[in-house]
């Protein structure tokens, strides 16, 4: 394990983290996204404003970081091994806990944020149990998950066999396509859940 070097903290590149941070749980709380009955309205089928939100930051950052990745601007080193069941599980395990207590670890923080207890406790307190639950049961679980296939650091486009532009190009119009599917369609249920 390599020592702490402070000269790696550029602060003016935490300062912009921060402030994009900040931006970000702004945009989300005065959309409405913080809101406990538009978490649970997406599971319940009669809301899908967080759903498309959700899909518009995931295609807004695949198309900004591959743009970063092609301008020579940064390096995709931060990628952890593919292993579908870790994934699969971790995923589940995350849309459980979402539709539980109606959040998410960045609306937590953002709820947290505008002072509500409710926010702060399940969610700040769920993400600190959570993470000394995985703490604890790590040996565990790195064992168990040995037993799987490890796809090693791949992306998409090498697991495709397919050049990364025409991924991101395919991949954007699936999730435009969806959207505007959602937009459209009306396939939702009308007994909503309304803020108090």
């Amino acid at each position: 394990m390599q020592p702490f070097d402070a000269s790696l903290w550029d602060a003016g590149e935490i300062i912009i983290a921060l402030l994009v941070g900040f931006g970000f749980g702004f945009a989300l709380d005065k959309a409405g996204m913080t809101r406990y009955h538009k978490i649970v309205n997406v599971y319940r089928f009669t809301d899908l404003a967080v759903l498309k939100f959700m899909l518009t930051a995931m295609l807004v950052g695949m198309v900004g970081v591959y743009a970063l990745e092609w301008a020579g601007e940064i390096e995709f080193t931060a990628i952890t091994n593919t292993i579908l069941v870790k994934q699969l599980g971790g995923g589940m395990l995350f849309g459980i806990g979402m539709a539980l207590i109606g959040m998410c670890p960045g609306t937590a923080v953002a709820g947290a944020g505008r002072g509500q207890l409710d926010y702060l406790i399940p969610g700040i307190g769920g993400m600190l149990v959570g993470a000394l639950a995985y703490g604890f049961l790590y040996p565990t679980i790195s064992d168990f998950l040995a037993k799987f296939h490890n796809y090693g650091t791949v992306k998409l486009p090498e697991l495709w066999g397919l050049s990364p532009f025409l991924s991101v190009y395919v991949m954007a119009l699936l999730f435009f396509l969806v959207l505007y599917a959602l937009g459209k369609s009306g396939w939702h249920r009308r007994d909503r859940l309304q803020d108090k």
